[in-house]
């Protein structure tokens, strides 16, 4: 059952604002506002035409723009609906695990294990740890949930040599990277991680509890010690429709370049702004 009209806010039909604009800022209020909660279903295209005294253009305009901005979600043959508010995290920025970061946002994360093997490492495994191929490594899956929610599906790769006793370790409802610094001594300082959207294959799909080919973001990492020594390499995909990453961005005055070249030969100089 669609939400009922209770909201006084109306379209000015003498402003020089577009109507889809000011249609926009109305609904967004009533989400804001808590009039309509996640998962209400939105009045048809015909009632809000109806109610706001504009055209299904107008309306349509306005629903494709809030379903961009993740505010809605459409469902065919059933109507707009109120999306549930992503989960923000800030995993690119901090060298922080999925765990502890929605610890700190206030969430109980949740960690089913569907895998924890130790196995002989595969050629990009071993690039990726500084290892030669063969050497044994940890292979572990995890399956992580939000209020009950599947939100990411990560599997981790860990040298075998530098935490032996791990494989004796149940990793459910715990923290990896906590768990490395209190048993073992291992603190990761820094890492590269890589981002990119990718879509769903069936695996992953109903583990997630998305439809094939929805889209993910598959987050790559490795960590290494303060001397180098590359410790992890992970790669996770975190559903799309729930997850929103957040970074914080430092501007760092760095030197133009001046490209000098003299036969074969290039002769780079800084120069000041």
């Amino acid at each position: 059952m669609s939400p009922t009209f209770t909201n006084s806010m109306k379209v000015d039909h003498n402003s020089s604002i577009p109507f889809y604009i000011q249609l926009r800022e109305i609904l967004e209020a009533r989400i804001a506002q808590g009039e309509w909660q996640p998962g209400d279903r939105l009045p048809s295209e015909q009632e809000l035409c109806d109610y706001y005294q504009v055209s299904r253009t107008v309306v349509r305009q306005t629903l494709l723009e809030m379903e961009s901005k993740g505010l809605i979600v459409k469902r065919r043959g059933k109507g707009s609906f109120v999306a549930r508010p992503k989960i923000h995290e800030s995993l690119i920025q901090k060298l922080t695990g999925f765990y502890q970061d929605m610890v700190e946002r206030g969430f109980t994360p949740v960690t089913r294990v569907l895998h924890h093997e130790v196995e002989a490492a595969k050629p990009k495994v071993a690039g990726k740890l500084g290892l030669e191929p063969g050497t044994p490594v940890f292979n572990i899956e995890r399956l992580r949930f939000v209020n009950d929610e599947p939100i990411v599906l990560v599997r981790t790769y860990l040298p075998y040599a530098l935490c032996p006793g791990l494989a004796h370790i149940d990793l459910s409802n715990r923290s990896l990277y906590a768990t490395l610094e209190e048993e073992f001594g291992i603190v990761p300082a820094y890492g590269r991680r890589t981002i990119e959207a990718v879509a769903a294959d069936e695996r992953e799909a109903n583990l997630l509890g998305v439809s094939l080919g929805a889209p993910l973001i598959y987050l790559e990492s490795v960590s290494y010690l303060q001397d180098g020594t590359p410790i992890e390499y992970f790669h996770a995909l975190h559903r799309g429709d729930r997850s929103r990453f957040e970074v914080s961005l430092v501007r760092v005055h760095e030197p133009h370049e001046i490209k000098i070249v003299v036969g074969e030969n290039q002769i780079e100089l800084p120069e000041g702004d």
